[in-house]
């Protein structure tokens, strides 16, 4: 929102310093974003004296000017008006000047004769409708002092950033409100005369020449129109045209410029009929249609063509909509030069209609803007008045006798009781009744004393209809503290002693994920929740697995964002192919997210929280003391592990997928991680084909655990024990066994022994052979288990019966043999 402080002043007297104004208002509530001087494009326009004036020699109507800028030197400036002569005052714009327009001054020569400037009319300067010649300065001034400074031409225009629940300060009367409460002494604003001028009344009455029929008053309360005949439609003046440049708007014609006058003025937004485009003399407010109706298209003001929806409310003559209300009229009833007369409207429609109307449309207004936040209801008429008088005046129009005033539903006067006490309560201060009372007059409240049952001081307020925004006595506790100024109330501090209560479960495993994966040297990848809906067919999902269950985004910003994602695994394929198209070959990332699966139509989404990773590339770089090493399936397994063990989660199982659990895994390159009977998610390689879907050129290997699993596999408490004081002794065993043999199963079956036997401590695979030697379909497994007692130093008589017995188990359980 643009104010204008030359403008403001129209209505209440201000002596404050611009800057001050803007602190002020700040602290108020009404953020001023920034100040803006109205005629900075004088910046290098000032005072010159002609000190000769000669005939061009080349020219019949150009005079050469030696012209007195307050320098050593006088410019020799070539000037085309007929006034100009010797010893006149004029406004000379200098080399580097921008005038209106964007016109720029510069060093030149116009006929073969220099002229190093342009003296200016104070139409070119956009100071007065004179275009006969340049300006003739009178009074008191010295050649060389700027123009700005001479005429004393001082306007600052406020950006003012409103929050959506102060419409009343959508106008210039609104802020001048607000500055009167903080000027000393207090002033209020003095409203414009909208009394209609007697020598431009018509004897013609409006009601013989149209009716206002409300179909649905809920819709449009009131609805208020005026009328005007021999209307001249045509530029507006320059004063009409330069306050509304100041706030941000452009002029069109004398009647337009009027309505946008008065929004800025008041706050009301107006529009402006030609009377002859509005058939059979009459106007109808209600809606584009019935329900189930098709939508009806309609053509704005801007010549663009939109669909309404059945229940949006439109202005309707007796055949057609001539506007969308409260939104933006129409190219069939806009007013052009050959208007005569002009109908001119002023209404209150409700604000949550007026939303819906413009989002839907997609046309952001003026009105829209003020309407969707809620108008002074009581303010239509004087708008109203306001508008035909000034074009009665500009447009040199006669008024219809009589307005027309449809107000079917009330505005219902608002009065809040308030406590004084528990105003202070609140705010932890201690104003007195008459203090409150004094500041909410200040902006227009009406306040009385009066005696609670406790005989107790109570404040009855009336609030004011245009503060739309106040309904309780917590909203005048709001204007009593930022009138009286939020920086003079005293911080306080709770008595209290603050506790803090320890995080949710959810984010100490997110943060500890995070710490151990970034130690692992992975970066953290965050994706879009959408992907494209073939997803699950470049990943060779199919139907009717969960993760087909696809939940589709009504209006998608493109097809790669068409659905909610059922895996996070799209994700990172996707962040690696971005990254190989830049060459960068070796990556290692992670994500924590979430996927969602579709439910029963109406219901949201099922949402379930993942960690992923991805590896692929080398496992460090080549230099002169390393080889280039490709990653593999167990690197991948590794960071698992550690990933895991970070987490203090043990007794984890890898077991071997099958194809339709994670068909995007290669054959026999893919495993469950599994936790006490519980999947907590699954790893592997990423198949050829998939990969080739995702644009990928290289091998990736990536791993997807459950969150939720995660957080119940991670112990509640962590039991220590202490160091050792007895050595442990160390045996091998080794087995061939079938390559279907999984090792994770087999180490199960240790851990079991060794929770039996009470000396086992440790237990690790440390080689694995596979050769013709032992078969084709066979493998060596080798296994280092660790002893030792917390009483004793074990000896091999201590130890050799309990290895028997655990080889002979593996042997039996496992269908192994032994090497040789």
């Amino acid at each position: 929102m643009k104010v204008s402080l030359s403008w403001l002043r129209e209505y209440i007297p201000i002596d404050l310093d611009p800057q001050e104004i803007s602190d002020r208002l700040t602290m108020a509530g009404l953020e001023v974003d920034g100040l803006e001087s109205l005629y900075d494009y004088l910046d290098n326009v000032v005072v010159g004296r002609v000190v000769q004036a000669r005939q061009h020699p080349n020219a019949d109507k150009l005079t050469c000017c030696a012209v007195d800028i307050g320098k050593e030197e006088l410019s020799p400036i070539v000037c085309g008006a007929p006034n100009v002569r010797e010893g006149m005052y004029v406004a000379c714009a200098l080399p580097g000047a921008v005038l209106p327009g964007d016109f720029k001054i510069k060093k030149s020569k116009l006929r073969g004769e220099p002229s190093h400037g342009m003296l200016c009319s104070a139409a070119e300067l956009m100071l007065a409708d004179d275009v006969s010649g340049i300006m003739d300065l009178e009074g008191e001034v010295v050649a060389g002092t700027p123009l700005e400074s001479a005429l004393e031409l001082a306007d600052v225009v406020f950006e003012i950033d409103l929050t959506p629940n102060r419409p009343d300060c959508l106008s210039l009367i609104g802020v001048a409100r607000e500055i009167g409460a903080f000027t000393e002494p207090q002033n209020k604003v003095t409203l414009p005369d909208v009394t209609f001028p007697e020598t431009q009344m018509d004897s013609r009455d409006i009601h013989d020449f149209i009716t206002v029929e409300i179909e649905d008053p809920q819709l449009c309360p009131r609805y208020a129109a005026g009328m005007l005949f021999d209307v001249t439609v045509g530029p507006s003046p320059l004063w009409l045209k330069q306050r509304l440049e100041a706030v941000g708007l452009s002029s069109v014609n004398n009647v337009v410029d009027i309505t946008n006058f008065v929004m800025m003025e008041t706050g009301q937004p107006l529009h402006a009929f030609d009377y002859d485009n509005i058939a059979k003399n009459k106007i109808i407010v209600r809606t584009a249609g019935k329900p189930g109706d098709a939508p009806l298209e309609f053509t704005t003001l801007d010549s663009k063509a939109h669909k309404l929806d059945p229940e949006m409310l439109m202005i309707c003559d007796g055949e057609k909509p001539v506007g969308i209300a409260g939104v933006m009229g129409g190219e069939n009833s806009e007013i052009t030069d050959a208007t005569t007369r002009v109908l001119v409207e002023s209404a209150y429609f409700n604000p949550v209609s007026i939303r819906r109307t413009a989002k839907r449309t997609g046309i952001a207004s003026d009105a829209s803007h003020r309407f969707e936040r809620g108008v002074d209801p009581e303010g239509t008429m004087f708008a109203l008045k306001r508008a035909v008088s000034l074009m009665a005046q500009l447009c040199s129009a006669t008024i219809a006798e009589g307005i027309i005033d449809e107000n079917p539903v009330k505005a219902r006067p608002v009065t809040i009781d308030l406590s004084p006490t528990a105003l202070n309560v609140r705010l932890g201060t201690s104003f007195s009744a008459d203090e409150m009372a004094q500041i909410l007059a200040s902006v227009e409240f009406g306040v009385e004393k009066k005696m609670d049952k406790n005989d107790k001081d109570l404040l009855q307020v009336y609030v004011p209809s245009f503060r739309v925004d106040v309904a309780r006595p917590e909203d005048l506790s709001e204007e009593v503290a930022r009138l009286w100024g939020y920086n003079k109330i005293e911080t306080s501090y709770p008595l209290v002693t603050a506790k803090g209560r320890p995080l949710a479960g959810r984010l100490v495993l997110r943060g500890n994920i995070r710490q151990a994966m970034t130690g692992f040297g992975f970066c953290e990848a965050i994706n879009y929740n959408f992907i494209r809906k073939d997803a699950c067919g470049r990943m060779g999902i199919e139907a009717p697995d969960k993760r087909t269950r696809m939940v589709e985004i009504l209006n998608p910003i493109s097809d790669q964002m068409a659905v909610l994602r059922t895996s996070i695994v799209p994700g990172l394929l996707e962040t690696m192919a971005r990254n190989n198209a830049k060459q960068v070959d070796t990556l290692q990332l992670f994500e924590i997210g979430k996927i969602f699966y579709d439910k029963a139509p109406g219901e949201q989404p099922e949402e379930v929280e993942v960690v992923g990773g991805l590896i692929t590339g080398c496992r460090c770089d080549q230099t002169w003391y390393s080889k280039k090493e490709v990653v593999d399936f167990f690197d991948l397994k590794g960071v698992v592990q550690g990933f895991l063990d970070s987490l203090q989660i043990s007794g984890v199982l890898y077991e071997r997928t099958d194809a339709g659990t994670c068909p995007y895994f290669e054959p026999g390159y893919g495993a469950k991680v599994v936790k006490d009977g519980l999947i907590l998610g699954t790893l592997g390689k990423i198949a050829s084909g998939v990969g080739a879907a995702f644009g990928l050129k290289q091998d990736a290997y990536l791993f997807e655990l459950d969150m939720d699993g995660l957080e119940k596999a991670v112990p509640r408490a962590i039991q220590a024990v202490g160091l050792p004081k007895f050595p442990s002794i160390s045996r091998d065993m080794t087995f061939i066994v079938s390559k279907r043999v999984e090792v994770g199963a087999m180490m199960d079956t240790i851990s079991t022994f060794a929770q039996k036997q009470g000396l086992i401590e440790d237990y690790f695979l440390f080689d694995v052979f596979e050769g013709r030697n032992i078969g084709e379909d066979k493998k060596s497994l080798s296994f280092r288990i660790v002893y030792r007692s917390a009483s004793k130093t074990l000896t091999e008589k201590n130890i050799k019966k309990i290895h028997d017995q655990l080889s002979r188990k593996l042997i039996d359980d496992f269908n192994a043999g032994l090497p040789g």
